[in-house]
């Protein structure tokens, strides 16, 4: 078959190029609107000069129908249509709408007026919204509204009333709404990062928003080891200044900085705990819990009074502090949930913890997969029972599964299957 063959193509797409339309652009035209192609004689030219009518210049016919090829299927789209009248009711010329499309992009003609409306529903005027869109039509351009929507949308999440969403419209910035929405998300995950209390992260979106959106901030741990601060004090800095922000922007420089004695109190704080329980000072086991101490002093403190009150002597908490400093790292919720799986549904006693206080140190979901097994496998004589909870915590992955998953015939099988019922429980 010849292309000449198909007269009736070939007259569509001679009436497309004398259009104006390039070659390339017509490739598009005949993936989502094949049936323009099967026109009858000069009908497709009736159509193109018809949206001509609707006072745009041929140019922007031209751009239009190249980036959404539908307009030229079936009557004149409707949706376009209010599209452009609600554009002249705010004082823009219909042509204007040429001016901002890509053929490089396909528009959701309904999505932009729904926008345009609902600028219009919260209570700004034609003129806020000209300008608005003037100066800023990637706003309606990107993703036909689509990525506008999703920045309302999270700033409603944040608890953004109509007041503050007019307020981030008339003060927008000159930045790409990808972009912008971009740098909140990523502004977003940097609050996330450095541990601030959720209903801050909500009052610091909701009211600095421009702010979030006009810079992409660094990582998190660049800003804190520059700064050289902990998570909580650059959060104070953030909550009190939101400002101090734009001083983040990736490609400035951060300036570190003056030390605040918090970290040489909380040192202080620390080592008295220490001498507290008997370390000896600058020894060598002093050295090492102060490496991996976390928190206060005095939260150290209340996790120590939290394992005398669950029924430790205080001299065994002492000695698996020693052994096992990282265990008071943990909140004490936490430590009494381990607690209770140890005591309620492993059935060891208080004392196995005296010997092997890295138990604390497992997650319940490591600890449960491997009793799992391990239950299992006594229930077919194929382990020995009362094993020391060092036994079967504390090899690696690969000795266990020498040990106690491959010893069955079955066992690699039973051991995926409860990967599987935990990671779905």
């Amino acid at each position: 078959m010849f292309l000449a063959d198909d007269v009736t193509l070939l007259e569509n797409y001679h009436a497309l190029c004398n259009y104006g339309i390039a070659h390339g652009k017509i490739g598009k035209i005949y993936k989502e609107a094949t049936e323009v192609f099967r026109y009858s004689f000069g009908l497709l030219g009736l159509k193109l000069q018809a949206y001509e009518g609707l006072g745009l210049s041929k140019s922007s016919v031209t751009k239009l129908v190249a980036s959404s090829p539908q307009l030229l299927v079936g009557e004149i789209d409707r949706e376009f249509v209010k599209l452009l009248e609600q554009l002249e009711s705010i004082g823009m010329q219909r042509d204007w709408i040429g001016g901002i499309v890509s053929e490089k992009n396909t528009y959701n003609w309904n999505r932009i007026l729904m926008f345009l409306q609902f600028l219009h529903h919260l209570g700004l005027s034609g003129q806020v919204i000209v300008t608005l869109i003037r100066r800023h039509a990637s706003i309606i351009s990107d993703g036909s509204g689509k990525t506008v929507f999703l920045l309302i949308g999270l700033m409603v999440k944040m608890g953004a009333r109509e007041r503050e969403i007019i307020t981030m419209f008339t003060q927008f910035p000159c930045v790409q709404i990808g972009s912008f929405i971009k740098n909140v998300l990523q502004g977003l995950q940097f609050l996330v990062d450095i541990e601030m209390d959720p209903s801050n992260i909500q009052n610091l979106m909701r009211n600095n928003v421009l702010i979030f959106g006009l810079f992409k901030l660094k990582k998190p741990n660049s800003i804190l080891t520059t700064l050289n601060v902990g998570k909580r004090r650059l959060c104070r800095i953030i909550k009190n200044d939101p400002q101090e922000l734009k001083k983040y922007a990736l490609g400035l420089k951060v300036i570190p900085l003056p030390n605040s004695g918090n970290d040489e109190r909380s040192l202080m704080e620390k080592k008295k705990f220490l001498l507290r329980l008997g370390f000896a000072e600058d020894s060598k086991e002093m050295k090492k819990a102060l490496k991996v101490f976390r928190g206060k002093g005095d939260e150290l403190q209340d996790r120590y009074d939290f394992l005398v009150k669950a029924g430790f002597a205080a001299n065994d908490v002492s000695n698996m502090i020693k052994m096992s400093p990282h265990i008071l790292n943990q909140k004490i919720d936490v430590l009494q949930n381990k607690l209770d799986f140890l005591l309620n549904n492993l059935g060891y006693p208080l004392s196995s913890l005296v010997v092997f206080p890295s138990y604390m140190s497992y997650t319940v979901g490591r600890v449960k997969l491997r009793f799992l097994m391990y239950d299992w496998l006594k229930d077919r004589e194929k382990a020995k029972p009362g094993l020391a909870l060092s036994s079967i915590l504390a090899c690696s992955d690969k000795m266990f599964m020498k040990r106690f998953v491959n010893c069955h015939p079955i066992g690699p099988e039973v051991w995926e299957n409860f990967k599987k019922r935990l990671s779905t429980s």
